[in-house]
């Protein structure tokens, strides 16, 4: 294995980071930010030394790696790791791929990272000094940090939350010192202690290559909620930063990039104010942000309207669903979220490998790529007592009982330890995973044994009294992210019972490759209404009315986190409000009594709704029976029902929904339920006949 004095020895070019079309902070169009602060105007040595070192890269035996190709030498393969120091004083210990123990910082540069991400909190601390958890990361503790990042060579990202504690989407809030303030006086604030942060960080020693002036500051900062005052917020954290360390990237930290709009919204507001930045970051998790093309894309568009450098400032993947420390994590076993690659290691590396080629496929302005909290293990302890006293103590959980005082609905009720522990790159027990060494790899590629890495689920959806028919083949991943059926041998199965017992979903466990995989069956009512999901491409049954063309948007969407079962739905927005009608006229149905059931989601609807699902015999849509419903917040489904729905033989039953809300109302419909009624009397409602709304 190389010294680190070798691994380190090659300075990357900042030329890269420089080349055209990539402006420097433009403040006003047309005109370069250093002109108008001559503080921003960096010699070509400041340069240089904002490039991150190019590292080499460790062979593995088995994971399968491709180059990225076209990838800049100084390229940012970077790690946040700011719990680390509340991690090693509570007793947590990190190891080579050798098993020996060895400095945290050292294992990440010997792997090929070159930059860290540290954030930073105001005052994360009680009236009585005890920490509020999640690393206790005030600037002394990012002091540290960003020391032994360059002591091993890497370059620091500082990541400014402006706040005491977490700072995201929906938690903007101020710092205690700050509560109270006006604007000016805020902004003042946080100029001066911008500056006073990075002086000590530059006094420590830390090699400060960027700061991130807030953290996926969604239309929020510090507990401002307009734009004008985030702007003289960030604005001074601008001046800080040209003012103290010149040399250093800017950069503005977004998320929610499958948002295409709102994205270039932040963008085009930051142009606006003319705000002095360089680097547009966002963050960026498989579960929840869309596509990677998607990512490329909007990412590409930013640079292209407002000449900005691109990034990702965080991402992170699951290489198992294993619990470490008993206190619950943010990606477990209830999948309410996307599932793109394998929870395995080699899934895990894919992940990394395909975001840091979308960000370099922008071009020249796609500068890097940081994995958040890649050593957020559990703390020593055999009891959940021992490392509850080690995470009030040190700091080391999420969150801390104590953050009850600045945060008290939620790490104030909610506080632990660990969350992300299964997203790290080291094992339990601190010793590097074979994903580690992806960050060297990306630049090389790996050419290790192409073989099967996990095994898909099945799904199957039945009609109670019909046969079971269990799949002989499971979907196969392989290590290069291939697919192929293989055979699939289920364990026993009592499917007689199933067929003729009640609706329910059923687990059965097989065994395909030498790996485990699960049948989930699924047994329904009879169900007559026709691609009842929206999931066959032939929807030419289901008539979409647009009334008075007032919904903006009215389409079949494809993203499974807005579905109820599968992955399309019926998706509306109205700009100015939603007024539409979607139905299908069921036929071959038997004669019998019948309930409709439909699934409805979705927000800003208005005080005036006017929402509800419905039924009509024979084409008579006035005597149709009905059931309201509202949008009541994202994927909080309603699940409205229309219950005694007598149908003749040789009838028709036309089905659907209606929905009309105010501007800027959005959702989706999915999980069109037709179903024979069962139960009479007490099992159906008193207004079970349902209501015979006003004709339109």
């Amino acid at each position: 294995m190389k010294t680190m004095k070798q691994i380190c020895a090659a300075a990357a070019a900042a030329a890269v980071l420089l080349t055209a079309g990539c402006t420097n902070g433009n403040t006003e169009s047309g005109t370069p930010a250093a002109e108008q602060n001559p503080a921003a105007d960096t010699s070509a040595a400041e340069a240089e030394n904002a490039a991150p070192t190019v590292h080499n890269a460790i062979p593995s035996d088995t994971l399968y790696v491709r180059k990225v190709e076209g990838m800049p030498d100084d390229f940012a393969l970077g790690c946040d790791i700011s719990s680390v120091i509340s991690l090693e004083n509570a007793g947590v210990k990190f190891y080579d791929y050798n098993g020996e123990e060895n400095d945290l910082f050292d294992t990440l540069a010997q792997s090929g990272v070159n930059y860290i991400r540290v954030r930073i909190w105001n005052d994360p601390f009680d009236g009585s000094g005890n920490g509020y958890g999640g690393g206790n990361c005030d600037i002394e503790t990012a002091c540290k940090i960003g020391k032994r990042a360059a002591d091993a060579g890497l370059k620091l990202l500082a990541d400014f939350h402006y706040s005491d504690f977490w700072a995201d989407p929906s938690k903007q809030m101020c710092p205690k010192a700050w509560e109270g303030m006006e604007i000016e006086e805020k902004k003042e604030a946080l100029y001066e202690y911008t500056k006073d942060c990075l002086t000590k960080l530059k006094e420590a020693g830390a090699d400060v290559g960027m700061v991130q002036l807030g953290n996926e500051t969604n239309g929020k900062m510090s507990g401002e909620k307009i734009w004008m005052s985030i702007y003289y917020l960030m604005d001074a954290g601008s001046r800080a930063v040209r003012e103290i360390l010149p040399e250093a990237l800017v950069a503005v930290h977004f998320t929610n990039p499958e948002s295409t709009d709102n994205m270039l919204n932040y963008a085009s507001k930051l142009e606006y104010y003319k705000l002095d930045y360089d680097v547009f970051a966002t963050s960026y998790y498989p579960y929840w942000h869309g596509t990677l093309d998607n990512l490329t894309s909007v990412l590409k568009q930013v640079n292209e309207k407002y000449g900005k450098k691109v990034m990702v400032a965080e991402t992170s993947y699951a290489y198992t669903l294993e619990d470490g420390d008993g206190s619950g994590n943010s990606i477990g076993d209830v999948v309410n979220y996307e599932k793109p690659y394998p929870f395995t290691v080699q899934g895990q590396s894919r992940e990394l490998r395909d975001i840091v080629e979308a960000v370099v496929n922008t071009g020249d302005c796609g500068i890097g790529v940081f994995w958040w909290e890649p050593a957020w293990l559990p703390v020593p302890g055999e009891t959940w007592e021992e490392r509850s006293a080690l995470w009030e103590q040190y700091g080391a959980g999420w969150a801390s009982s104590y953050s009850a005082e600045y945060d008290p609905d939620d790490a104030g009720v909610y506080y632990g330890g660990s969350s992300w522990e299964n997203q790290a790159m080291f094992d339990f027990s601190g010793k590097p995973l074979e994903s580690l060494k992806t960050w060297g790899l990306v630049r090389t590629g790996n050419d290790a044994p192409i073989v099967p890495d996990a095994i898909k689920d099945s799904e199957l959806t039945v009609k109670l009294g019909e046969q079971i028919n269990l799949p002989a083949k499971a979907a196969a991943i392989y290590s290069d992210g291939s697919e192929r059926e293989i055979d699939v041998e289920w364990e026993p199965a009592d499917l007689d019972a199933m067929t003729n017992g009640e609706p329910q979903t059923y687990t059965i466990k097989g065994t395909a490759g030498g790996m485990e995989t699960v049948c989930r069956v699924a047994m329904v009512d009879a169900n007559y209404a026709v691609n009842y999901s929206f999931e066959d491409e032939d929807r030419s049954m289901w008539e979409i009315e647009n009334i008075n063309d007032k919904t903006t948007q009215i389409d079949y969407q494809k993203k499974a986190l807005d579905a109820v079962t599968g992955e399309y739905a019926l998706h509306f927005w109205g700009e100015n409000g939603t007024e539409f009608r979607a139905m299908q006229n069921v036929t071959d149905i038997p004669a019998g009594t019948y309930s409709l059931t439909a699934s409805v989601q979705g927000g800003d609807g208005g005080d005036e709704q006017d929402i509800y699902i419905f039924a009509a015999v024979n084409g008579d849509l006035g005597m149709m029976q009905s059931a309201s419903t509202e949008l009541s917040g994202y994927a909080n489904w309603q699940h409205p029902k229309v219950y005694n729905i007598v149908v003749p033989e040789g009838g028709t039953v036309t089905i659907g929904a209606y929905v009309k809300a105010g501007k800027g109302s959005w959702g989706t419909i999915d999980d069109f339920l037709l179903n024979p009624q069962k139960g009479t009397g007490d099992d159906i409602p008193d207004d079970a006949s349902g209501d015979i709304p006003d004709e339109e």
